[in-house]
């Protein structure tokens, strides 16, 4: 046996293992764990190489503070679920949009944008919109088909609205030896394709209503109930909190105030507090404290921004005022596990977190056995080689691997497909797509390489979004088929999910042939540099003294390097050498005169920086 046909031989060892029905987790273990048993017998590499395999896990997952942010927005989008802001948010955008065809269609659209910024999870996002919106688009005799489709899709958006757990596990799997990237700049590159999907998913509703009125009629103008401030204010009681918590999760990651971790503890705190505030069992005065907490956080912040002494008066009250608020939100929460409603919202968000927390940890495990053994036999390089002898270059690159990834999306979900094929297709789609982008970054292949892997990543997730949906094993199909009414057939959900799935496609390829999409808010970095300046440390400790001991160090730096000019001869003038001269000496009585010229001599304990300055200056 030779090593070139173990990375085949593993792969369809897995496949194998998955057709069995055997859990993904163990699967990955088990493949890796027997074929290493091979690579050892055979000489391929020594049992001592293993040891990478619990200092992987331990290094990359146990000690991950990445991952943390998983059950923190895990439990957030949990507690969401129940609060009935989704029920707010539907019921005001109804009663906006509702006289216009395809009003409530345009919604749910609205609203599951939305949502998907602070859930974060599919299934609380589509069985939350289900069960509100569901039995009155289907009492106003909404095409069945396009009710349930744009159900599923709208909750599946969630897939590439930050802060979405799967730019999180992107951004955790996206690196390579050379480059990485970052959970912000995953975000920063999701937002245009997010709100493109969004649109297309609204014109294809406009669309509909223009061929077909019959199936998006409007809600008769004597059934809308609310009108002008009523309305008004109505919207505001159900965007104000969201965009509040939005920014709590979004906004301190983006502006670098926070980590993902800690704006996902505030999003989890948010959550809790926005649910408890909207319970009935919340008094007046409790109303009071949380108001004294946030009129504190106000004049906090307004005192942070103007006060720069800290330990003035006025910068100990920012302190008073964070301490207030502190104390409100703690008696919130007390009053959150006071109300019995609450305190089991609470613990059944916990058990879900729990779960799905161990779910992906464990074939984080899994994957990371898999991985090691696969890198050991020289995967690697058989995957590197099997992508980039495709033809089509970049272009046939991202067609083969989207489709590939497409095709697989409908046996294995998100996480599976994450953990396994991201760590090795990374590499290549940096080698591959980096030189697409060099122009765009102004030559800066580090700044390149990175906004590659982000370009790379956000098409694969715009991708992903298919599993929940295509037939017959998208989960979101599965989650509306459990909280859809009798009436709704199996073959009507079906169906109806197939348009979406179209046009998640095409904005797939949207994505893949315009990166611009995903780096425009990224940062572009520095401009290539050229060779410019050099900075010589030179350090003597040879040098006679005259009454002192001690050593100098010259800092010399040469702006005509690599100019073509020739440097001047004489060093008497400091302002042609750009010399800076620093005296170290043992003892204080230098003495002021300068030293005498001294021949040329060999250098010693000398250092040679070369600096490299932007092209054009």
């Amino acid at each position: 046996m030779t090593i070139e046909i173990m990375p085949p031989l593993m792969f369809g060892g897995l496949v194998l293992f998955m057709i069995i029905g055997f859990p993904v987790a163990f699967s990955l273990m088990a493949v890796g764990l027997f074929f290493a048993l091979i690579a050892i017998e055979y000489g391929f590499f020594g049992t001592s190489f293993l040891q990478a395999i619990p200092q992987r896990i331990f290094g990359s997952v146990i000690s991950n503070d990445l991952l943390l942010a998983i059950p923190f927005f895990t439990f957030m989008g949990a507690i969401l679920e129940k609060c009935g802001l989704a029920e707010d948010m539907l019921d005001s955008m109804g009663q906006l949009f509702g006289r216009v065809k395809g009003g409530l269609g345009y919604s749910v659209i609205l609203v599951g944008f939305v949502l998907g910024a602070v859930t974060g999870t599919v299934a609380a996002q589509v069985i939350a919109m289900a069960m509100i919106a569901l039995p009155v688009m289907m009492r106003y005799r909404y095409n069945m088909r396009y009710a349930t489709g744009v159900l599923a899709a709208s909750g599946t958006i969630t897939q590439i609205v930050p802060p979405s757990l799967v730019l999180i596990i992107m951004a955790d799997q996206m690196k390579t030896p050379t480059a990485s990237t970052d959970v912000g700049s995953m975000y920063l590159g999701a937002w245009i394709p997010a709100i493109t999907q969004s649109a297309l998913f609204m014109l294809y509703t406009f669309f509909l209503t223009r061929i077909k009125p019959d199936w998006l009629p409007g809600i008769p103008p004597e059934e809308i109930t609310l009108k002008g401030k009523a309305l008004v204010i109505r919207c505001l009681q159900g965007i104000l909190p969201t965009a509040v918590l939005i920014f709590l999760v979004l906004g301190t990651i983006m502006f670098g105030v926070a980590t993902p971790t800690e704006s996902g503890a505030m999003g989890a705190v948010g959550a809790v507090v926005l649910a408890v505030m909207r319970n009935p069992a919340f008094t007046g005065s409790d109303k009071l404290v949380l108001r004294a907490g946030l009129m504190a956080a106000g004049i906090g912040l307004i005192l942070a921004i103007l006060v720069t002494d800290r330990n003035s008066t006025l910068g100990h009250g920012i302190k008073l005022a964070l301490a207030v608020l502190y104390m409100a939100l703690v008696w919130v929460l007390i009053r959150a596990a006071q109300i019995t409603e609450l305190r089991n919202w609470i613990t059944d968000a916990y058990k879900t977190t729990m779960r799905i927390t161990s779910m992906v940890i464990f074939i984080l495990i899994g994957s990371t056995c898999f991985s090691v053994v696969f890198q050991g036999v020289d995967g690697g390089k058989w995957v590197e080689h099997l992508f980039s002898s495709l033809p089509g270059g970049w272009v046939g690159f991202l067609i083969i691997v989207n489709l590939a990834i497409f095709f697989l999306a409908f046996f294995l979900d998100f996480f599976e497909i994450a953990f396994i094929l991201i760590p090795l297709l990374a590499p290549v789609a940096q080698k591959i797509l980096t030189p697409v982008l060099l122009a765009q970054f102004g030559g800066n292949e580090q700044a390149a390489s990175a906004a590659a892997l982000v370009w790379f990543g956000i098409t694969l997730a715009v991708n992903i979004q298919t599993s929940f949906m295509h037939p017959p094993f998208g989960f979101a199909l599965f989650y509306l088929r459990g909280v859809a009414p009798k009436e709704v057939k199996s073959n009507d959900i079906y169906w109806g999910a197939i348009p979406w799935v179209i046009i998640q496609l095409a904005m797939a390829f949207v994505v893949m042939f315009n990166p611009s999409m995903t780096t425009a808010f990224l940062d572009k970095g520095a401009h290539m540099v050229q060779q410019g300046g050099e900075l010589n440390f030179n350090m003597e400790t040879n040098k006679p003294s005259s009454g002192s001991s001690g050593s100098e160090m010259n800092f010399q730096l040469d702006n005509s390097s690599g100019s073509g000019e020739k440097k001047p001869e004489s060093t008497s003038t400091p302002a042609s050498s750009n010399e800076m001269k620093f005296d170290f000496n043992g003892n204080s009585q230098a003495t002021p005169e300068a030293k005498p010229a001294e021949p040329p001599k060999p250098a010693s304990n000398e250092f040679n920086f070369q600096l490299d300055k932007p092209a054009g200056q």
